[in-house]
């Protein structure tokens, strides 16, 4: 039966039966078929073209069910506005089973055995030259291309990642030197040659491949370049830099830390792998007899492109070399129960639209991003109401270390509510913009390979005012280096945020505002934080003279809305008159009804202090148990219990939901 007279026997049955149809696809199913059970489709773009059909006759709520098994994808499959729904008449695409639809860009490579080139197995360290098994990808069908490495970091445009090896379900290691961590500098003839205090034999093996990388923060603990060698000399240890890349803030020798990948020769731990992209073959020491390997191809899964009332539920998205998902305009699209793991770049992407969801997903070894989502007008302070909601998100940030959040919303009236973010190099959280709500999270072990940074983090502009940060549960965030990490971290003059019924616990600096004005910092707790709350004056010392230039990055950025107008100055009364009111100068910053016990609370700038509000606090430095939080088995706080309970009370303390933080996601990592 051909296509075309399939869809008109459906639509004839549509017509007749006048009720919601639901079509069926299955990895064995022909996208000529109909599309019942008995008869499915086979893909989703066979599935998206026979419900346009459906949708240019009649608009009725369609549900595309896919039965379990791996689906195959190419290239991302492209939805426009002539598949949309309607709030009455929704489409659905779900998984008959959750978890058990798989679309995957990876192909698996099956055809390992031992190394047996001499000239390998000299490359190859002694100890691991039994272990490491080879694949020639001619004998893997379906391998298209391996791509190629390319120069990634702070400041540099994304793009497409080369083809990874992954294994039972997880990245393997580009072969390194170290194996974890950095290693610093012992000084530099230039930005180009960089002195190393390794061995020379090291060096000399090094110099005979073709094509080593670094990974290094050559000056900022912020910001990482990922970048080809031009060469190594031996002799004199020197790393040899090509011309071509530079970092942007150029190389400190004191600062510097950097590792070394790509090398064959480094190939010397399981889990590590190598590839040879001129001869097409890869090598990878198993970490054990029987493992799943996957090679990652695709660009990505879905396009959604002025898309509305669409639903993807319960499907698992991966091995692709780009982003999964990407929503652009549109309205109440929901990617829901869905699983996200190991993309080149972002988890799932939305630029603009409104009243977006994701929820209810995890992503899991995203290469940048985990969520993005922006929408809503600034100039007219329209929201989005895009929602992010009871997501697990952890050990994103793989490639792009630095700026490449768990969750980032930006724009006007956006929501991240009850995820659980964890393990990542930089930020778990971010939302420029304005009027947003960070609610019932919680957030712990980031920022652990970065320094200078936030858990949560905005920075650098005085308009974005109006968010709040309320009831969320941030514990074990330190940093990295002299300055360490932040937990919420308003930086460079930020203002107008309300920090309020938060639970900190195991932080370096909890709250720190650099510089800002009109921040509210309201009945939250800190147990064992080394500095709880900060407020610096900044804008009155170094950064003066960029506070006050015409030109500078503030200015400019008030310039950009429209702060005089009166429905922003109605909403943010003191922002209209600031640049009257002593700009760069900290005040109106409150501190009222926060209890801090164990680590130190105040670090607020002395001389700045009479212009902040600061009452009713309970601070305990020398007393850690002074809180008391009681927690389940699964390492959920569930209790606070205070040595004074009638102090607490009289202070005007509100009890923190904790029952309601991460309310709905299952979290086995604390």
């Amino acid at each position: 039966m051909s296509g075309q007279l399939a869809t008109r026997l459906l639509l004839l049955l549509l017509y007749c039966m006048s009720r919601p149809v639901e079509l069926y696809v299955a990895p064995h199913g022909n996208d000529e078929n109909p599309g019942t059970r008995s008869a499915p489709l086979r893909t989703l773009a066979g599935a998206r073209d026979r419900v346009r059909a459906i949708l240019r006759s009649e608009r009725i709520p369609v549900t595309v069910t896919f039965a379990p098994g791996k689906y195959r994808f190419d290239g991302m499959v492209v939805f426009g506005k002539e598949d949309s729904g309607t709030a009455a008449a929704p489409v659905i695409y779900r998984a008959e089973r959750a978890g058990t639809v798989h679309f995957t860009a990876g192909i698996p490579l099956t055809t390992w055995r031992p190394v047996t080139d001499p000239a390998i197995l000299r490359m190859l360290p002694p100890a691991a030259r039994r272990h490491v098994k080879v694949a020639r990808l001619a004998d893997e069908p379906g391998v298209r291309t391996v791509g190629k490495l390319s120069v990634r970091g702070f400041g540099k445009p994304k793009q497409l990642a080369e083809a990874e090896l992954f294994y039972d379900g997880r990245p393997a290691t580009l072969a390194r030197y170290p194996n974890e961590g950095f290693v610093g500098l012992a000084g530099k003839l230039d930005d180009r040659r960089l002195r190393v205090d390794l061995g020379r034999d090291r060096l000399r093996r090094w110099s005979q491949e073709p094509a080593p990388w670094v990974m290094a923060y050559w000056k900022y603990d912020w910001a990482e370049l990922y970048e080809p060698l031009a060469g190594v000399d031996v002799e004199n240890r020197l790393l040899i830099r090509r011309t071509d890349v530079k970092p942007q803030y150029g190389i400190d020798p004191g600062r510097a830390r950097w590792y070394a990948s790509n090398l064959l020769c480094e190939l010397d731990q399981p889990g590590e792998y190598y590839i040879d992209r001129d001869r097409g073959m890869v090598f990878f020491w198993p970490p054990k007899r029987q493992v799943r390997t996957v090679l990652s191809q695709g660009d990505g899964f879905l396009r959604l492109n002025d898309v509305s009332f669409v639903t993807f539920e319960g499907f698992v998205f991966e091995y692709c070399r780009g982003t999964a998902i990407e929503i652009a305009q549109g309205q109440a699209c929901r990617i829901k129960r869905c699983i996200v793991r190991n993309t080149g770049l972002a988890g799932i992407v939305i630029r603009g639209g409104k009243g977006h969801e994701v929820a209810g997903c995890e992503l899991v070894y995203c290469g940048s991003t985990g969520v993005s989502a922006s929408g809503g007008d600034r100039p007219s302070l329209t929201p989005a109401h895009h929602n992010i909601e009871r997501n697990h998100i952890y050990r994103f940030a793989r490639r792009w270390r630095t700026y490449n959040p768990g969750v980032i919303v930006s724009g006007v009236g956006n929501r991240i509510a009850h995820n659980v973010i964890h393990d990542a190099p930089h930020m778990a959280l971010s939302a420029p913009g304005n009027d947003h709500v960070i609610e019932f999270n919680e957030v712990f072990r980031v920022v652990y390979e970065s320094g200078d940074a936030g858990a949560y983090y905005v920075g650098r502009d005085w308009t974005q005012r109006g968010t709040v940060l309320r009831h969320n549960y941030w514990h074990d965030i330190r940093g990295y280096g002299g300055l360490g990490g932040m937990t919420v971290y308003l930086d460079d003059q930020l203002c107008g945020h309300t920090i309020y019924g938060n639970l900190f616990v195991d932080c370096s600096r909890a709250v720190f505002i650099g510089g800002g004005d009109d921040n509210v910092v309201d009945n939250n707790v800190f147990v064992r934080c080394w500095k709880a709350a900060h407020v610096d004056n900044r804008g009155m010392t170094w950064q003066k003279a960029a506070t006050m230039d015409p030109n500078g990055t503030l200015q400019r950025r008030l310039r950009a809305v429209p702060f005089r107008s009166p429905l922003w100055r109605r909403r943010y009364p003191t922002l209209a008159t600031i640049l009257e009111d002593d700009p760069g100068v900290p005040k109106r910053n409150v501190f009222v009804r926060n209890i801090s016990a164990g680590g130190s609370w105040d670090d607020i700038h002395p001389g700045t202090r009479h212009l902040q509000r600061i009452e009713n606090n309970l601070v305990f430095d020398n007393d850690p148990r002074w809180v008391r939080i009681v927690y389940d088995r699964s390492k959920r706080p569930v209790r606070l219990r205070f040595k004074d309970a009638a102090a607490v009370r009289r202070i005007g303390f509100e009890p923190i939901p904790l029952e309601q933080i991460a309310l709905g996601v299952v979290c086995s990592h604390r």
